[in-house]
């Protein structure tokens, strides 16, 4: 059954039963990865010359780190901390001659374990990283990896623990295009997600699934040079009307997907944030948060990463289909009347942003 002729009362099922991975295909996953992480920390560079590069740690990212994998095709991030990296642009300058020698050593170790591994080739100069993609034995179900070299800018961090702001201010002085450096703050973007209720990743999934089914293939439709909006960003909008809307353990999923609907329709008005890993209590980082909430919505800041502005691309088309399936079946009662979508506030007359301490996203 599909998403649009799925009642509202069954959403839960259908998520269960359509969208969430075999677990058995997902431990075989995570036991490779497991070893393709022990290689890259203890191999990868054993042999190189002095000074020798270091892997100071492997993070795992992604939908599968952060829990929210879609069955059939998922993804995740295996970001690689070197040494070698001793800035930003340490990072942007030397990591091709750094994904070349990964690659050549992830071949070695795929063959000698005997994985089902396929790892791909590029031509861009600009790669951030390579791609590998795990299958399923029988082949419906797969994981593609990307793995990126990048710099600590973190450091030895601890969870909850809020970055220096020290790290951010590098961050704005090295970054020439938003987000460029967002593999950095993996653990930051893993933990905003990892530890939310079961419920919640059920809700993220059930927007991604939507996304990659209705709104990918509108990408055809879309002005030369335009693009569509990061799936990031919708699943970020799950989040926040969560936060908003319910804070509840167990909800109603027609609900909540209702209400990520709704906030994608009122585009135009959005701006949103999280203070939880930065804040404006610094006046350099102060001052460049509120240029950036300044900016055309809708703004969608990335939680780990002040200068990611997940808002930009072509959110007519989103909002347009966002508006179509608010009148499926999947968001309509049993009696026909549209289902009703959380008070979640899309709109403030403060004049400044909240200076105080908080996890929860703001709104200007």
């Amino acid at each position: 059954m599909s998403l649009y002729s799925t009642p509202a009362k069954d959403l839960d099922k259908f998520i269960y039963d359509s969208l969430q991975p075999n677990m058995d295909f997902l431990r075989r996953v995570s036991r490779d990865v497991d070893t393709i992480c022990s290689f890259l920390k203890e191999n990868c560079f054993r042999d190189s010359p002095p000074p020798q590069t270091k892997v100071l740690k492997v993070v795992k990212g992604g939908s599968s780190g952060k829990g929210t994998a879609l069955k059939g095709a998922s993804d995740a991030d295996l970001v690689v901390f070197l040494s070698v990296f001793k800035s930003y642009s340490d990072q942007k300058e030397d990591r091709k001659e750094i994904i070349e020698e990964i690659r050549k050593k992830l071949e070695e170790c795929v063959k000698q374990k005997g994985m089902t591994v396929k790892i791909k080739t590029t031509s861009r100069d600009n790669a951030r990283g390579l791609s590998f993609t795990f299958n399923s034995l029988d082949g419906k179900e797969s994981t593609e990896f990307d793995v990126l070299p990048a710099y600590d800018a973190l450091g030895q961090h601890r969870k909850g623990e809020r970055p220096a702001p020290q790290v951010y201010i590098d961050l704005i002085d090295s970054s020439s295009r938003g987000g460029e450096f967002s593999p950095c703050f993996t653990e930051l973007q893993r933990d905003f997600v990892v530890d939310r209720p079961t419920k919640l990743k059920s809700l993220i999934r059930l927007v991604k699934y939507w996304y990659k089914e209705h709104i990918y293939p509108c990408k055809s439709q879309l002005p030369r040079g335009k693009s569509l909006p990061p799936k990031y960003a919708l699943e970020l909008l799950a989040v926040y009307a969560w936060e908003r809307g319910s804070q509840k353990t167990d909800f109603d999923m027609a609900e909540g997907f209702r209400t990520v609907l709704w906030l994608i329709q009122q585009y135009r008005q959005l701006c949103i944030f999280w203070t939880i890993n930065y804040n404006f209590q610094d006046e350099t980082l102060g001052q460049y948060l509120r240029n950036q909430l300044q900016k055309p919505r809708p703004v969608i800041l990335d939680p780990a990463d002040p200068t990611g502005n997940l808002g930009e691309g072509c959110w007519d088309l989103v909002a347009q289909e966002a508006a179509f399936c608010s009148q499926q079946i999947c968001c309509t009662t049993f009696d026909g009347r549209p289902v009703a979508y959380w008070d979640v506030p899309t709109s403030t007359d403060e004049q400044e942003p909240p200076k105080e301490e908080t996890s929860y996203c703001a709104i200007l």
